[in-house]
């Protein structure tokens, strides 16, 4: 059970406690509203580059990191569709230096266009470097574009295009920054050798006057529901093959979301799983393939892909994956094997439990989803899922109507 304490400022900052006396370590975990679905689509790749400005100083700080490492802290971040984090860990007992640094850059970051140009190149060549010549690099860029006609999810959170990048100004960045990144968009979560009580005068101290941004929700266009099936052939200089089959599936917070991220265990989650026991080991089709979903906010996507031994035609390949997947369908599975997955599941929520930054991480998630509480129930949801259940979400998740199938075939034959 992870004990937590919550309280909300008056400028709309959610701020969670969790007091861990048994480390004399502190973790800070500022969680922004914000991630690449509250792009505009002829603006993307903006959630991602204030990642990388929020470490350009601020107008009263110029080196976020110097004064932190000072005092014995580090600190990262990363930014996904959904969401924006930024982290710290640090001896607790200097705990107000890295609250000073959040605060200071979520109040006064600064914009100056010689900061802008310098992140602008870095994150133009992580774009390049990742995402164009890196074999394989726009595989999601193309299943991102397949399967989704109107939500957000469509593009990567580097961004749709590099030139959205290369051409933002600076107004335009100022404009995204004074819309997401205030304190009503934001959850603050402190974990460790700390004290409740401490932490709400250090909080108001830090992050009460702040103020808040505009309090309006943006709407996310959603996704219609698929009913056609669609694919699509792509050759590139690759060493083999990659076939990858996605189907949309429910939002992080529908009921089903458990039952369907424990068929994605049952598929493809490790070397015991189905697809690699019967299409790696037996079948000796495929080199590697796994079974995942995107875990996102809204609506996402549950994906098979796996790269081809050469020799193997893709069209074999695709008609053994098919075939499990209508195995799944149609065929109740064993609570034996329900239960393996469930047990995995269990320790993994269990080992994610035993570091400090992933209980504050956790507890940030969740209170973004809008139930923070989830963190001490969410194993009962996945307890209660059934045989019945597995059939009965297989069966409408993997229909032909849903399927997006992508061939990415190697050139070098």
């Amino acid at each position: 059970m992870i004990q937590f304490n919550r309280f909300i400022l008056d400028n709309g900052l959610r701020v969670l406690v969790h007091e861990d006396d048994t480390s004399p370590m502190a973790v800070i975990n500022v969680m922004y509203n914000v991630g690449a679905r509250n792009e505009n689509e002829a603006h993307t790749g903006f959630a991602h580059l204030f990642e990388h400005l929020m470490f350009g100083g601020s107008s009263n700080i110029p080196d976020f990191d110097e004064p932190l490492q000072r005092v014995g802290g580090e600190n990262n971040a990363y930014t996904t569709n959904d969401l924006t984090n930024y982290y710290e860990q640090l001896p607790a007992a200097n705990l107000e230096t890295a609250l000073w640094l959040e605060s200071d850059r979520m109040l006064s970051l600064d914009f100056s266009q010689k900061s802008l140009d310098v992140q602008r190149k870095v994150v133009c060549e992580e774009f390049k470097e990742h995402y164009i010549n890196k074999p394989y690099g726009d595989l999601w860029k193309i299943i991102r574009e397949q399967a989704y006609t109107t939500h957000p999810y469509k593009w990567m959170t580097i961004g749709k295009e590099l030139s959205h990048i290369e051409n933002a100004t600076l107004d335009e960045v100022k404009s995204f920054f004074y819309e997401h990144y205030r304190p009503n968009n934001a959850i603050l979560v402190i974990a460790g050798n700390v004290n409740t009580a401490e932490i709400k005068v250090l909080a108001e101290k830090w992050f009460g006057d702040i103020p808040a941004g505009k309090d309006q929700p943006q709407e996310i266009p959603q996704e219609p529901k698929q009913t056609t099936a669609k694919r699509i052939t792509i050759t590139k200089d690759v060493p083999v093959d990659v076939l990858v089959k996605s189907w949309h599936m429910g939002a992080r917070l529908d009921p089903d979301y458990y039952t369907t991220d424990l068929i994605s265990d049952i598929l493809g989650g490790g070397a015991s799983s189905r697809l690699h026991q019967r299409l790696v080991k037996e079948a000796k089709l495929f080199s590697s393939i796994d079974c995942f979903h995107t875990g996102s906010i809204d609506a996402g996507l549950l994906s098979i892909e796996g790269k081809l031994v050469k020799g193997v035609s893709i069209e074999d390949a695709e008609s053994a994956v098919d075939k499990e997947v209508q195995q799944i369908m149609t065929e109740k599975v064993a609570e034996k094997e329900l239960e393996k997955v469930k047990n995995k599941t269990e320790s993994m929520m269990a080992f994610e439990d035993l570091t400090l930054m992933s209980r504050a991480t956790n507890l940030a998630f969740y209170e973004l989803l809008g139930n923070v509480n989830l963190i001490n129930t969410e194993l009962e949801f996945y307890q209660k899922v059934t045989p019945d259940d597995i059939l009965r979400v297989a069966s409408a998740l993997f229909q032909t109507s849903n399927s997006n199938t992508v061939h990415y075939l190697s050139s070098q034959k």
